[in-house]
């Protein structure tokens, strides 16, 4: 098992938990063997127990629509893809055909390559050309954090009333609280996360999992 994207879980109790939820499957698998293979900029693969808690979450709302920001080798587009509502669609945005190579491989072997639709772009473009008519049900952001806010206004809009945002590494292995760390994405994830938490347009909720998980509720 990959080591623990949450920094306050040791691999023990971390390989415990993801033991006793639904665990990753044989493509699942795979995609996280063929990403670790990448090396140290696997790290931005989000965790077994965070995907499966995305995929139950996706069947819980009904999802019809879902976006996501950033889909790297595509587990966590996957784990939605799966969640989808029969006929649902998945707009993944992304610009790297590198790394979503691998994410196209995985997808049709699991299955769900029909419901989800990449486009190679910088996302904010694509984000703005979305069909204002067509209500958003999820949306997963896991993307450039200095960018996080300009995501988060452009999907808001779209977002129908009850439908949800998760935003990804809102933690940032702890390094939202330390004030010794003032690097560039570092400071964008404190700036959004205050700015999210003040935002009467939205419930938030922030949960450990993985690298930090907020939820945010459109009301």
């Amino acid at each position: 098992m990959a080591d623990p994207k949450s920094f306050f879980l040791g691999a023990e109790i971390h390989e415990y938990l993801v033991a006793h939820g639904s665990p990753p499957d044989a493509v699942q698998t795979q995609l996280i063997e063929a990403t670790a293979a990448l090396g140290a900029v696997s790290g931005m693969q989000i965790s077994p127990e965070q995907g499966a808690f995305m995929t139950m979450l996706t069947q819980l709302l009904n999802v019809g629509f879902a976006v996501e920001v950033g889909t790297f080798t595509g587990y966590s587009a996957l784990c939605i893809a799966r969640g989808l509502a029969p006929g649902g669609r998945l707009l993944c945005c992304d610009i790297s055909e590198e790394w979503t190579a691998l994410a196209r491989t995985a997808w049709a072997e699991a299955g769900v390559a029909d419901r989800i639709d990449l486009r190679i772009a910088p996302a904010i473009a694509t984000l703005q050309a979305l069909d204002a008519t067509q209500p958003i049900d999820l949306v997963f952001i896991d993307a450039d954090k200095p960018m996080y806010g300009s995501y988060f206004e452009a999907i808001l809009p779209r977002l129908r009333t009850g439908g949800l945002m998760l935003i990804d590494n809102v933690l940032w292995s702890g390094s939202v609280i330390d004030p010794t760390v003032t690097d560039a994405n570092t400071e964008a994830i404190r700036a959004f996360n205050d700015m999210v938490v003040a935002d009467d347009r939205v419930d938030a909720v922030m949960i450990p999992l993985g690298d930090g998980l907020t939820m945010l509720r459109k009301r």
